[in-house]
């Protein structure tokens, strides 16, 4: 039995690294699945037909999590086409990486705002009908950098940190209506993003972890698919590390 049968997600910035690897592994686990992109459409179609091939509705939605409006005409759209949202996937992000002493307040204004702002954006749009059907699961992206922190990305940390915050919040408001809030906080995750970097700063950064390697989309997709399955339903406010113990 597929572990998401019936179930449909609402995942935002799926259309490359680990929201991708989200989405894919929702429609092989039988979930349809609605997802965003901010920018290329191309990839948004093929991300569409792939998913399509699992035996699901897969529909992708080009929008901007981090405007408040848009959030909500986002929701309204995806519960007409697909009736109901059982799992909404806080995932969009960005990085704009600066010593302190050297970023700019626009620079830390936009990574607050896509990063944080749209986990508030979309979990308030979505509360009402969750509150309705009474279930849900909500997984807010985090970091280890919001846990631990990291020099040079000031913007970006204080972002995770505040999705932890948000994370409990929302776990003690609506725990009672049978909606769940739990945040994942992945460590190196090797995507088209990293591939960029200098191959011996990637060798440095694997060999510090326990597992000796860096994680990829599948582990965090994974961890998702535990949290927005029946297999966790006595989950929630709870922060999970995937990042082959490099906070141990």
């Amino acid at each position: 039995m597929k572990l998401l049968e019936n179930k449909n997600a609402l995942i935002t910035g799926a259309s490359r690294g680990i929201g991708r690897g989200i989405a894919e592994v929702f429609a092989k686990q039988g979930a349809n699945v609605a997802f965003t992109y901010n920018a290329s459409a191309t990839a948004a179609l093929e991300l569409e037909k792939e998913l399509q091939q699992y035996g699901g509705k897969a529909k992708g939605y080009k929008s901007d999590a981090s405007q408040f409006d848009q959030a909500q005409q986002l929701v309204d759209e995806v519960l007409k086409e697909f009736g109901t949202i059982d799992i909404l996937i806080n995932n969009a992000g960005i990085t704009k990486d600066n010593l302190l002493m050297r970023i700019s307040e626009e620079d830390f204004d936009k990574v607050i705002e896509v990063n944080l702002k749209s986990v508030f954006n979309l979990t308030k749009a979505v509360i009402k009908p969750m509150m309705k059907q009474r279930s849900g699961s909500i997984i807010n992206m985090s970091s280890v950098v919001g846990v631990k922190g990291n020099a040079g990305q000031t913007n970006y940390a204080a972002s995770k940190a505040g999705i932890l915050g948000f994370t409990k919040s929302v776990a003690l408001e609506l725990g009672s209506r049978n909606i769940r809030c739990n945040a994942i906080a992945p460590g190196f995750i090797e995507t088209e993003m990293t591939d960029k970097l200098d191959e011996n700063t990637v060798k440095a950064w694997r060999d510090a972890i326990p597992l000796k390697r860096g994680g990829f989309p599948e582990d965090v997709a994974n961890t998702c698919v535990f949290l927005a399955s029946d297999m966790s339903a006595y989950i929630t406010g709870q922060t999970i590390h995937v990042d082959g113990g490099m906070l141990t």
